[in-house]
């Protein structure tokens, strides 16, 4: 895509905020490197990881991506036998603790993710080394005691050796025969020795070696004979001491250099998954949508928004354009949002096309371009003695010899800095070129000429941006089939410009010009009656939506009411058909009792009357 749209359209302060969100500096390298794309499936891959870390980030936070460093140099290094630094490795086992983190991260309650998930599942940790790095070295400048346990001895050596030393100086320099040859009771070291600081008249009273003196010259600092051996011992033991940290990091170098695919790929995936994060850390901040993309070459952006203004207080936009129209031509006053139109077309655009979420609805329609030219803003150029007029044909001549059927043109004032006759003309015939060429265009304009133009030609629309007259005031509103007005008489009018010259002007302009102005006020009167209308009518079926879903819930009400009523007289019913049987069962049982009674008493006197 051209530099000069970039430029023009402030791509490059996108790009700026989204590598704000990188979390390292390769992240934010390829943020950097973003640039608007033109294959639909390059688009379509980066849109669904923008939305995939949208998803992620809304349901659980962000990937544990920030910090990462680029070890790349230095695992090169370990593969070809080099020992590496501290700092090398303490950033390598940042990089696998980092590697770790996310393999955690994504193993618990996460949304449908599967770009995030084919990098993530590539990813191998190295516990192994990340815990050997973690044991040996604590901080840049200091290896751990149990690195190894050669060093640890080496090390008890070297603090025995030193208490020694000082025990064995502080004899020297406590003695009261010595105080009054030395400059300080002190110890100190020179050349990683320890000496004392002895007056220079006094030098033979301490046989040594010299290994400095003060810049007067009256102190030297002398390591007095009796302690040069255990200097010389304790060098040795610092310099096995040395030996034993380059082992330690050379062996540990030599583990990175073992696992270096491992950890150049892993830097890779989680370079890639940060620059994911980014892509959706800036929709968030934003408020943006996945847009559908296009084939067909219709753009249909819903209320959008302006990406560099505040989102609480942008007016949307909702503008279309490839669908009944190739050519928009968008008319209004100064100051109404038409550029401002412009550049939300573009960028959004350029976004889209970059894989990055819009501030617009979802249900958005962008096409695939496989290029965006613009002419907008003051291009006058001082260094070639070029006018606004020149500078502007500049461009456009550019633009109308490199326009296809697959390129977005959008032109600021078409026509505007010379002679309005002849600059009306000439756009017209610009814009015809840039149809016959199957460009999409949209264009901005003052010219009744133009509008004339959208009116009469096929595949050309108007649009304008409402203002209120009563307010002095634009309302940021596109209405698309509707040129836009001047508003200059009613403007001057309110400001308190006298009547007579207000007529006046009215006289001297074109008939033709006024009965056009005339006509599109009443186009305007006609549109905000038919708003009203709609308004009207839209209000009254919402009401009558209401009442109908109150009549339905009233209905729903007594239904429930009477089931209920049913439900009750049911149980009741019930209730007394088990109380009749319950006492049917007892008369039942009572007469089964006096029967057997009965019986006994018949079978009582059958046996008296026989005995």
């Amino acid at each position: 895509m051209n530099e000069k749209a970039l430029n023009v359209l402030e791509y490059h302060k996108i790009i700026g905020m989204l590598s704000g969100m990188a979390g390292c500096e390769m992240s934010r390298r390829i943020c950097e490197a973003l640039v608007p794309m033109d294959d639909i499936d390059d688009i379509r891959m980066g849109l669904r990881s923008t939305a995939e870390a949208v998803g992620l980030i809304v349901h659980k936070g962000p990937l544990p991506t920030d910090g990462l460093f680029d070890v790349s140099g230095a695992v090169s290094l370990a593969s070809k036998g080099g020992t590496l630094t501290t700092r090398q490795l303490l950033e390598i086992k940042n990089d696998l603790q980092i590697a770790s983190r996310v393999k955690s991260f994504l193993k618990g309650d996460i949304p449908e993710i599967p770009l995030i998930m084919e990098l993530a599942d590539l990813i191998v940790p190295h516990q192994k080394l990340e815990d050997e790095i973690n044991r040996c070295i604590l901080t840049e400048d200091e290896i751990a005691d149990s690195a190894s346990s050669e060093l640890r001895r080496i090390r008890s050596e070297i603090r025995r050796k030193n208490d020694d030393l000082k025990i064995r100086l502080e004899k020297i320099i406590g003695g009261t025969e010595n105080r009054n040859y030395l400059q300080d009771a002190i110890v100190t070291i020179r050349d990683g020795r320890y000496v004392i600081p002895v007056k220079a008249e006094h030098r033979q009273k301490f046989p040594g070696i010299v290994h400095d003196q003060s810049r007067g010259g009256q102190t030297l600092f002398v390591e007095p004979q009796v302690i040069v051996e255990m200097n010389n011992a304790l060098k040795e033991l610092m310099l096995a001491e040395e030996n034993e940290i380059a082992r330690i990091l050379l062996k540990l170098s030599e583990h990175v250099g073992e696992c270096r695919h491992d950890i150049r790929n892993n830097q890779d995936l989680m370079t890639k998954l940060d620059f994911y994060m980014a892509k959706g850390k800036l929709a968030c901040a934003m408020k943006a949508e996945e847009p559908i993309i296009s084939e067909e070459g219709v753009l249909e952006l819903k209320q959008a928004r302006h990406p560099l203004l505040d989102k609480e207080t942008c007016v949307p936009v909702t503008v279309s354009l490839g669908k009944d129209y190739r050519t928009l031509i968008i008319t209004g006053p100064n100051t109404g949002g038409k550029t401002l139109t412009l550049k939300t077309i573009g960028l959004l655009s350029m976004m889209a096309a970059s894989g990055l979420h819009i501030p617009a609805s979802s249900t958005s329609v962008i096409p695939v371009y496989d290029d965006i030219f613009a002419d907008i803003g003051d291009e006058q150029s001082i260094e070639q003695s070029l006018s606004t007029f020149s500078s502007h044909m500049k461009n456009i001549v550019e633009i109308v010899s490199r326009a296809n059927s697959r390129t977005l043109v959008l032109l600021d004032e078409l026509g505007a800095g010379t002679d309005p006759t002849e600059g009306a003309a000439l756009g017209i015939a610009i814009l015809e070129e840039l149809y016959s060429r199957g460009a999409y265009t949209a264009a901005t304009t003052h010219y009744n000429e133009l509008k004339k133009f959208a009116l009469s030609r096929e595949g050309v629309e108007n649009a304008s941006m409402e203002f209120d007259v009563e307010t002095l005031s634009p309302t940021y509103r596109l209405l698309t089939g509707t040129p836009g007005r001047s508003n200059a008489f009613e403007i001057s009018r309110k400001l308190g410009l006298p009547n007579g010259i207000i007529e006046r002007a009215g006289v001297i302009i074109d008939r033709g010009e006024a009965e056009f102005e005339d006509l599109i006020a009443s186009i305007d009167q006609d549109r905000h009656r038919a708003e009203n209308d709609r308004m009207e009518a839209a209000s009254l079926l919402e009401k009558t939506r209401l009442d109908r879903l109150k009549l339905e819930q009233d209905a729903e009400k007594l239904i429930r009411e009477r089931e209920k009523i049913l439900a009750d007289a049911r149980q009741q019913a019930r209730g007394i058909l088990k109380d009749a049987q319950d006492t049917a069962d007892e008369v039942r049982e009572e007469l089964k009792a006096l029967a057997r009674k009965d019986s006994l008493g018949e079978r009582n006197r059958d046996y008296s009357e026989t005995k």
